[in-house]
């Protein structure tokens, strides 16, 4: 999920936190308070901060311009809402791949947890995480793991979850808007139910996928040994290992917070 709120990201973190898993919204928020203050928020802030601007200016403009490109170059698509969907899709997918390393920065800089026991899941891959102090410091000891390639460690899972996302949010926000009577196009509470709406069906159908991703990114590098065997390292392998290792429900966890994100959105 691109944009989430740097609050509601590290309380989705922290669900992955011993002594957090079972914890509701204000609760974890009231945890979080008690172990690190205010500041506990907005870790992350400057990654996400730094990510929004390109992030959003890459995905609207090359939205009109994918957009644009499709009705010269393939008519036969025609001009409704599987456009949107192409386009869409097409404009979320270039936007993650041009500020991605900013986000893996932001979930893992959110992933610290001061004063408590470090984060360990039942796949045991995430092991002690290093400190890290900046987004400066968080791309150069990834860098040190395994070059630019480590960068972009979770790709694979957020290029398929932003692929259909970003189309069916456009598609389905275009699809609505073309239902509402001619007198109330222009109302902006019905627009925004529409892309609130939208936004919820995308979200929740893609969200098992924002799982994999931030469990692929906060778990550390390590050598050949015997847990390696439960590491993810695919979209696929990861989505059925969290399932045998974790059950089901966990590939929708935090989802809550996350529809709070893109009623916001």
């Amino acid at each position: 999920n691109p944009s989430v709120p740097v609050p509601l990201l590290v309380v989705i973190a922290w669900t992955r936190t011993r002594g957090f898993q079972s914890l509701g919204i204000l609760q974890s928020l009231r945890k979080l308070w008690q172990y690190e203050g205010v500041r506990g928020f907005y870790k992350g802030n400057g990654a996400s901060v730094l990510r929004i601007v390109p992030y959003a200016a890459l995905h609207y403009m090359t939205y009109e311009q994918y957009r644009c490109w499709i009705l010269n170059n393939a008519p036969s698509v025609g001009t409704g809402p599987v456009v949107d969907l192409l386009a869409g899709s097409a404009a979320g997918g270039t936007a993650v791949l041009c500020t991605y390393p900013l986000d893996l920065a932001r979930t893992k800089l959110a992933y610290q947890v001061s004063n408590v026991a470090q984060p360990v899941n039942s796949l045991g891959n995430f092991g002690r995480q290093p400190v890290y102090n900046g987004v400066k410091d968080v791309f150069k000891t990834v860098y040190k793991e395994g070059g630019v390639r480590s960068l972009y460690r979770g790709i694979g899972p957020t290029l398929i979850g932003i692929l259909p996302y970003a189309g069916l949010k456009f598609y389905i926000y275009e699809d609505l808007k073309s239902r509402v009577p001619e007198d109330y196009k222009r109302s902006v509470i019905l627009k925004l139910s529409c892309g609130a709406l939208a936004g919820l069906f995308g979200q929740t159908l893609t969200y098992p996928l924002d799982v994999v991703r931030r469990q692929m990114q906060v778990q550390n590098k390590q050598p050949q040994n015997a847990n390696d065997a439960f590491r993810i390292r695919g979209t696929f392998q990861g989505l059925f290992l969290i399932i045998r290792c974790q059950g089901w429900r966990q590939l929708f966890a935090g989802l809550s917070l996350n529809y709070v994100k893109v009623i916001e959105d």
